[in-house]
């Protein structure tokens, strides 16, 4: 059973979801909430790769546009032991040594997805990387480049694109050995090929400071109160003319946030949180000092804690 609002009761009661109806009914007074669901769920149960049996899916892959044949290929799977072995062998031997113009896209799409889920990544990200990555390989000019600092440096355009930055260092985690200086150069190769291609400029977007701020906080572990703070002190900070790259901006604001608090953070820790190097962080706090008591909330911290910082 779940919770529902029922607007007969109303207040949120136990459901019961009648599957054969498709009608989701309130459990206290009957009435009819939802009707005619769709079940979104799977036909049934499969255990084909368990007992090497045919798999009863009537459906294949999702289409993919990107691709000539729209994935809808066929694909001649591996003999299970039945009669005609013989045959669907040697066919999957042949396809196999055939010349397949889209496999490498195939490999280089599954990348893409792979670095996004560990990243945690939406869907409309790794479609929009795909995208990216489709118009640099239609220009046959990538050959002989780093492939794996390429994808990556797509994931990073299409981040910035979608309005959700990660750092370099943070695709870099997950870029199967390519370094932030490859990765680097590749978004800068990738940004000209497609100012050519379109004959515009590549729009990739502004990052702020509070991009990245909630992502850092949460890795840090700190409160709500916290973290809403150090929001607020971030777009304060938005308005005062320091020029410093946003990601130093926000773990400076992280430090300061959290040296007033009751639970401190050494810099080293907030260095490994956000991937800032501690002497950048001390530079940041240096330019924001000045300006500590404008940006931190008067409902976090009192004025005179604020004075009893540590001078940079």
């Amino acid at each position: 059973m779940a919770d529902a609002f029922c607007t007969d009761c109303k207040r949120n009661t136990e459901v019961v979801f009648d599957h054969s109806a498709g009608d989701t009914v309130c459990s206290e007074c009957g009435l009819v909430l939802e009707s005619h669901s769709i079940d979104e769920t799977s036909e049934w149960r499969t255990f084909a790769n368990e007992s090497n049996d045919n798999d009863p899916v009537r459906v294949g892959g999702p289409t993919n546009p990107l691709l000539t044949d729209g994935s809808l290929s066929t694909v001649i799977s591996k003999p299970n032991g039945t009669t005609g072995d013989f045959l669907s062998s040697s066919l999957g031997r042949w396809q196999n040594r055939g010349s397949n113009p889209e496999r490498s896209l195939i490999l280089a799409f599954n990348t893409i997805a792979t670095m996004a889920d560990r990243l945690g990544l939406v869907s409309t990200i790794k479609d929009r990387a795909s995208e990216i990555y489709k118009k640099v390989e239609d220009q046959k000019s990538s050959r002989g480049r780093n492939q794996d600092a390429i994808l990556a440096a797509c994931l990073y355009i299409a981040c910035r694109q979608e309005d959700k930055p990660r750092t370099v260092k943070e695709i870099c985690s997950v870029a199967n050995g390519a370094t932030k200086k490859e990765i680097g150069r590749a978004k800068e190769y990738i940004v000209k090929l497609l100012e050519v291609e379109m004959g515009q400029s590549v729009e990739m977007g502004t990052i702020h400071a509070g991009d990245f701020l909630r992502r850092f906080c949460s890795n840090l572990g700190m409160n709500n109160q916290a973290v809403k703070a150090a929001q607020e002190a971030v777009q304060k900070s938005d308005e005062i003319d320091i020029r410093r790259n946003p990601i130093s901006i926000a773990a400076a604001v992280i430090y300061i946030i959290t040296q007033l608090s009751d639970e401190k953070k050494p810099l080293r820790d907030i260095s490994l949180a956000t991937g800032v190097a501690e002497g950048t962080i001390r530079n940041a706090y240096k330019d924001l000092f000045p300006h500590i008591s404008k940006i931190i909330p008067a409902s976090y911290a009192k004025e005179e804690d604020v004075k009893n910082l540590c001078s940079p």
